[in-house]
């Protein structure tokens, strides 16, 4: 009997507070638990009518329901937390795994309209919008989510990332410096950073932030590998071949690396070192145009079976190669030995690309700027041949110069002295017809 009363008196106390706080916030949310509470008092009121006695089973779903559930979430409000912001925010994510977004809009929309300082459910709403791609509405709600928690570093990525896809590339890369800044320690924040200032060719300000990333994850080959890009850009290739040499010592299977620094080797004259790397990266993406320049080593080094043998291979592989080959002046000697038949077609896939692709994550890789870095490497090299084309030239025809220029001063010489001989001649005469 005392327990009953005890019970009751506390239910009722509860059920009041939570009826105060429907008023007092004038929020629905709380109507649920209200009924929840109804339960468990109806519950002791029909255990009372029908003098059943002490039930566990029952004693515990009324405690449950009038008491424990409604004092957890009066102390939770207590300390500062939102009962009913947890409550939407958890519908809305059951709505958003059944498929529902447009429900859970809904709940959120409320949400925020009733409590504009809840910053799960703009966070939460931000990601409803983006879902949708509704790409500035988005940002409007995770900036304001920022605003609310200013440590929500994840929001200022996103923010970022948005503003980057929907082409405001300079309000992107101050966010993401200002990111960078509070939190150094960002590497997805420092990695989207760098890449913008790759596209903008600022390529000194991404080897500063690719640097103070390093600071944080020494041992990342990404790193490494996007600054190897930035000093190929900046033409430091010093500097350039050992950022890709630990990007490769970190990786093995980062074959970019390895043809990256056979071409800084090729352009560095220093074909042994070339064609070691060459081979590293005869692999996937990768193996066709190693063969290629390969066989531009070969032809260099007077080994012409092996250069004919490599350049069929790497037609073989890659048709669009025969195009490079018939324009490369490397070739001229052994043009004529292309055996392989090959159409103009899109080449073969390689069995282990996929494979590949798994292991290298591709939202750090600057596939677009890697690209752009390595026709810049093959540009050099071409132009450093054709240096090398025009100073040898340049020698040949300094020597023809010279050759010509003592021929003609012999020859001028020989007029002079013939010309003396008989001007020797014709006083001698005149002397003896005088006489």
């Amino acid at each position: 009997m005392f327990e009953s009363l005890f019970f009751n008196l506390l239910a009722f106390s509860l059920f009041i507070i939570i009826f105060f706080k429907i008023i007092r916030k004038n929020d629905t949310n709380y109507i649920g638990l209200l009924i929840l509470q109804a339960i468990g008092i109806a519950i002791s009121f029909i255990e009372i009518k029908l003098k059943i006695r002490e039930n566990m089973l029952l004693g515990s779903i009324r405690y449950l329901l009038s008491v424990i559930i409604p004092f957890a979430i009066i102390v939770m409000e207590v300390k500062g937390i939102n009962f009913s912001e947890i409550l939407s925010v958890f519908a809305a994510k059951l709505c958003l795994m059944v498929g529902n977004t447009r429900l859970a809009k809904k709940i959120l929309v409320k949400l925020v309209t009733k409590y504009p300082e809840s910053y799960l459910g703009h966070k939460l709403l931000a990601e409803c919008y983006e879902k949708e791609g509704g790409m500035r509405r988005a940002i409007d709600e995770y900036v304001t989510a920022v605003d609310i928690n200013k440590k929500d570093y994840k929001s200022y990525f996103k923010i970022a990332n948005l503003l980057k896809e929907l082409g405001k590339k300079d309000e992107a890369i101050q966010m993401l410096e200002t990111l960078v800044r509070t939190k150094p320690d960002c590497y997805e924040g420092s990695c989207l950073l760098g890449e913008l200032l790759c596209e903008q060719e600022r390529f000194k300000e991404a080897a500063n932030v690719y640097n103070e990333a390093l600071l944080y994850k020494p041992a990342d080959f990404d790193l490494y590998y996007n600054l190897g890009i930035v000093y190929t850009r900046l033409s430091d290739f010093q500097m350039a071949k050992e950022m890709y040499e630990k990007a490769a010592a970190i990786n093995h299977k980062l074959y970019g690396a390895n043809y990256n620094l056979g071409l800084i080797a090729f352009i560095q004259r220093d074909y042994s070192q070339a064609e070691k790397y060459f081979e590293r990266s005869l692999y996937d993406d990768f193996e066709a145009i190693s063969y290629y320049q390969l066989a531009k080593i070969y032809v260099y080094k007077g080994e012409k079976d092996k250069a004919i043998n490599f350049l069929n291979k790497a037609i073989e592989l890659d048709s669009r190669l025969l195009k490079m080959a018939e324009k490369d002046k490397s070739f001229e000697k052994i043009r004529q030995y292309i055996t392989v038949s090959v159409k103009m077609e899109e080449p073969k896939t390689n069995s282990r690309k996929e494979e590949f692709d798994e292991e290298l994550p591709k939202n750090v890789v600057l596939i677009e700027q890697e690209k752009i870095a390595r026709e810049y490497l093959e540009e050099t090299i071409n132009l450093v041949e054709e240096m090398s084309e025009n100073y040898s030239k340049q020698k040949l025809d300094e020597k023809l110069n010279i050759i010509f220029n003592k021929e003609k001063k012999k020859k001028e010489r020989e007029e002079l002295e013939i010309e003396e001989k008989k001007k020797t001649k014709e006083e001698r005469q005149k002397e003896l017809g005088n006489n």
